[in-house]
């Protein structure tokens, strides 16, 4: 089954990108997955799906971004009609060991990658009337002691999504955000090495300054229980392909106990997060 119309993904070469990929191609659309590194590309024209074309695609390279809008825009069989942002990374801790760079690295990634793709083939989705979909988090609404960094930039991703849809609706163009919780994909291994760096590089003082949250988050880790990340593919497909498709997906039971905890007033969150936070770090 063919349906005539492409999708860009970012981000494409694992997790949720690549299952994104995988099950829109599935279903008709012809997907240039997007990768940074010249392996992942093999790697997918190795797997032989014929409507998978793997083009390398650093966000934030923007020589790479231009060329991967030149090859869209020179596609006529198949003319672009979704983006999917997706492309990512998920390192964070305290704000008072969180290096400046590494902060300015992320952001460069999460957001203004995000936003180096999205300008670039806008002119392709105006024309086309076509879909934006932008990966946020749990952490695009619930903000967590230790993953500033990051929460500030799906904070980002979600303001900029609102602000873009309202931009593109007259165009006919609709955007949506999915904030998925918990998802298996290599993101956790990264940040597990993250983190444990960030330790190696930290003063005991400064660990035991924090030690209660050090090992509240070591202990919410492992009880974290990941979700198959086709739950998002999917939502991916109802965003792309609905008459009326969502604002927001919020994916899984932690990602929508999130959501809900943070319509609670600040004062009240802060409270019970300190008090769950507390309580957890004293548990053998």
């Amino acid at each position: 089954m063919k349906n005539q119309k492409s999708i860009l993904i970012t981000g494409a070469s694992t997790g949720i990108g690549k299952s994104c990929a995988v099950h829109l191609a599935g279903i008709g659309f012809k997907i240039f997955a997007g990768v940074r590194k010249e392996q992942d590309a093999k790697d997918w024209q190795k797997k032989g799906y014929e409507n998978i074309q793997p083009v390398i695609l650093d966000v934030t390279d923007i020589k790479q971004v231009e060329a991967t809008s030149e090859i869209l825009t020179n596609e006529k069989e198949y003319p672009l009609y979704g983006l999917i942002n997706n492309a990512g990374i998920g390192i964070s801790g305290v704000v008072e060991v969180t290096p400046a760079d590494d902060f300015l690295n992320l952001l460069k990634v999460n957001v203004l990658g995000m936003h180096a793709v999205t300008k670039s083939v806008l002119p392709l989705l105006r024309k086309s009337q076509g879909r934006i979909i932008n990966i946020g988090s749990t952490a695009s609404f619930f903000a967590g002691p230790g993953s500033s960094a990051y929460t500030a930039s799906k904070f980002a991703v979600r303001g900029y999504t609102d602000c873009l849809r309202v931009e593109v609706t007259s165009f006919g163009m609709h955007v949506s955000l999915i904030a998925p919780g918990a998802i298996e994909t290599e993101i956790w291994n990264k940040s597990a090495e993250y983190k444990k760096s960030l330790r190696k590089n930290t003063s005991a003082e400064i660990q035991e300054a924090y030690r209660m949250f050090i090992s509240a988050s070591d202990k919410m880790i492992k009880k974290i229980k990941p979700i198959p990340a086709i739950h998002v593919a999917k939502a991916a497909e109802h965003a792309l392909t609905a008459k009326k498709p969502k604002y927001t997906y919020i994916i899984g039971p932690d990602a929508k106990k999130a959501y809900n905890f943070t319509k609670l007033p600040k004062r009240i969150v802060t409270k019970l997060l300190l008090k769950h936070i507390e309580k957890s770090s004293i548990k053998s």
